[in-house]
């Protein structure tokens, strides 16, 4: 399934709406969860991952108006650690959640390129438009102006010009004469030419809909004998190698590239846990459960199985409930 689809089916989503929900009660356990010396963090839990987001905002609300006290920072307040991050995580709003992701990545000394493109190759125009509203709200200053003040060179270029989500796919319409155009600029553009022309790459697959690249690529293979991914990583390194390689992932299998970044983020000695929550908690009401059945087909275990192996406590708790039974 390709990214421009993914989010829009209801079977992929891990958390759902709890039914016969009322706020007030639920506010009323997290306060006495957090209440005297010591917190029940297994309380804290059980409610916050077995409820949608937009009843975790009403709780939210109930929980200021009985207590006045804001939520998310007597969260804070109390938990520590992986914990305290994850269930923080569960607490924004889904579009200030990853304006905040993209601005903690661009924050203090060095980028964290690997999240912006993460974030930007796997969404939607509309996705990435409320994301960008939410950044300038949230930190007063343009997504695009910060990312192009981080950033520098071709990595810069395709940042931006993902950001502007040309590639949605609104027809489905693939006309095989551009298909085949495109296919042979790609060919020239690198493997006919010494030197690489990235724009011609860049531009291709950042403004090109999901269902022509798809066409792309079939006849780029057969011009060149070999896979547009080959000639990616024959031809750029660094991060615009892996930005270019991502939006290929995404049009190619949007879920196949999520179980890919959540198996990598466990794989080896210690875990990238920032990845591990954000892929989590991002998709839990989008197609986490189809990310799971490529995971599990990809890998030959099931995502549950490898956090409990690589997780433990609370944490490991919290991100079970949110994954949920196994495919």
């Amino acid at each position: 399934m390709a990214w421009w689809k993914a989010w829009i089916e209801q079977e992929g989503v891990t958390v759902k709406s709890s039914s016969h929900f009322n706020p007030d009660p639920d506010a009323e356990t997290l306060c006495k969860a957090m209440k005297g010396i010591g917190t029940n963090e297994q309380a804290i839990i059980d409610v916050l991952t077995r409820r949608s987001n937009v009843q975790r905002q009403q709780i939210a609300k109930s929980f200021k108006a009985q207590f006045g006290k804001d939520l998310t920072e007597t969260l804070k307040s109390e938990l520590s650690g992986k914990l305290e991050r994850l269930i923080v995580a569960l607490m924004y709003l889904p579009y200030r959640y990853e304006a905040k992701e993209l601005h903690d990545a661009m924050k203090g000394l060095g980028t964290k390129e690997g999240i912006i493109i993460e974030i930007l190759a796997s969404r939607t125009k509309k996705q990435l438009q409320e994301i960008m509203k939410a950044y300038e709200e949230d930190y007063g200053s343009s997504l695009e102006e910060d990312i192009q003040a981080d950033t520098s060179g071709y990595l810069e270029r395709i940042l931006v010009c993902l950001l502007q989500g040309s590639r949605d796919d609104v027809s489905g319409f693939v006309d095989p004469r551009l298909a085949l155009q495109d296919a042979q600029d790609l060919h020239a553009a690198g493997e006919k030419i010494r030197g690489t022309d990235e724009m011609k790459f860049i531009t291709i697959l950042c403004t090109r809909s999901a269902t022509h690249l798809l066409r792309v690529f079939e006849e780029y293979e057969k011009i060149a004998n070999k896979s547009i991914e080959d000639s990616i990583k024959s031809e750029t390194h660094g991060s615009l190698e892996e930005a270019m390689l991502t939006v290929v992932k995404c049009t190619r299998n949007l879920h196949s590239y999520f179980a890919e970044r959540l198996y990598y983020a466990m794989k080896g000695a210690g875990t990238r846990d920032g990845t591990l929550i954000r892929n989590i908690v991002s998709r839990s009401e989008i197609d986490l459960n189809l990310i799971k059945c490529h995971f599990k087909k990809m890998y030959g275990k099931t995502l549950s199985s490898m956090i409990m192996e690589d997780t433990s406590g609370d944490y490991k708790n919290a991100l079970l409930n949110l994954v949920g039974s196994d495919p």
